[in-house]
C-alpha cells in the first residue's frame, strides 16, 4: 500500500493525500483515516476535511508542531487501511414528474435517451456519498451510470428549489438549497439532508450509499407534509 503524499495548505494545515483520482478504494483510505483521527486524536488537531482523495487536517501550530502530526499520521494510515463497521444505505423518495424533473426532458436529449430511460437509469443506481462541499449538505455522489453522464452546462440554470436531485459532470447530488447551477435537474426528495433546526444537521455520512425511489407528485407532496412535522422519511439500511 502506498504511503499517501503530505502537502502543506499554509502555515496551519496538513493535506494528506492518497491519489489523483475519484475512486472508491482511495475514498475508503480517506475515511479510514478520518475514523483513526476521531478516535485517537493528537492535541492541537482543530478539524479533519475529507474530501474524495485527501484529508485536510487543521491544527494549531502552537500546540501542535507539524512533525508530531506527521508522525501521528503516518502511524495511524499504517493501521488504518479499511474502515470499520458496515456501510449505511439510504432509501430517499424522489419524484421526477414535473415539475421537480424540470431538466428531464433536456437531459435525455443531451444523453440520447427517453425521458423514461433517463428516470429509470438513475433510480435504477445505487450512488456513494463521497463527500460533503461548496453549500451546506450538498453531497457528491458517485455512481452515476455511464448515459447519463453529460457535461455540465457551460454557463448556469436560475436556481432550483431546495432538495434538487442534480446530475453533471459524471456525478450526481442531492442540493439542500436554492441556487444557480450547471447541473441538471432531474427530481427532487422530500428529505431533508441539511436541516440547521436537527441536532444531527447531516445524518447522511460520507462512505453511506444512497438510492432513489421513485414516487409520484401526491405522493412526494405528503412525504414533504411528513418530513416538515419532523417524521424523517428517508430510509435506512446497511450496503451490501
Amino acid at each position: 500500500m502506498s504511503v499517501p503524499r503530505l502537502l502543506d495548505a499554509g502555515e496551519a494545515a496538513l493535506v494528506v493525500e492518497f491519489g489523483n483520482t475519484v475512486d472508491p478504494t482511495l475514498n475508503d483510505r480517506v475515511l479510514a483515516l478520518d475514523e483513526a483521527l476521531a478516535a485517537d486524536p493528537p492535541q492541537g488537531l482543530r478539524e479533519r476535511v475529507p474530501t474524495y482523495r485527501s484529508l485536510m487536517l487543521h491544527y494549531d501550530p502552537l500546540v501542535l508542531d507539524r512533525a508530531r502530526l506527521v508522525d501521528h499520521v503516518l502511524r495511524l494510515t499504517g493501521s488504518a487501511a479499511a474502515r470499520t463497521g458496515a456501510a449505511t444505505l439510504w432509501t430517499l423518495p424522489c419524484c421526477y414528474d414535473a415539475p421537480h424533473g424540470e431538466d428531464v426532458a433536456e437531459l435525455a436529449g443531451r444523453a440520447g435517451l427517453s425521458a423514461e430511460a433517463v428516470v429509470a437509469q438513475h433510480a435504477a443506481a445505487t450512488y456513494r456519498v463521497y463527500m460533503y462541499g461548496f453549500a451546506p449538505g450538498f453531497a457528491y455522489l458517485g455512481g452515476l451510470p455511464e448515459d447519463l453522464a453529460v457535461a455540465r452546462r457551460a454557463s448556469p440554470r436560475p436556481p432550483h428549489p431546495r432538495n434538487a436531485v442534480v446530475v453533471g459532470g459524471g456525478l450526481a447530488a442531492v442540493a439542500t438549497v436554492p441556487m444557480p447551477t450547471g447541473w441538471y435537474v432531474v427530481g427532487a426528495t422530500p428529505s431533508r439532508l441539511y436541516a440547521p433546526e436537527r441536532a444531527e444537521s447531516f445524518f447522511v455520512e460520507a462512505g453511506d450509499a444512497i438510492r432513489f425511489e421513485p414516487v409520484d407528485a401526491a405522493t412526494f407532496d405528503a412525504l414533504v407534509t411528513r418530513e416538515a412535522s419532523g417524521e424523517p422519511v428517508a430510509r435506512r439500511g446497511l450496503a451490501t
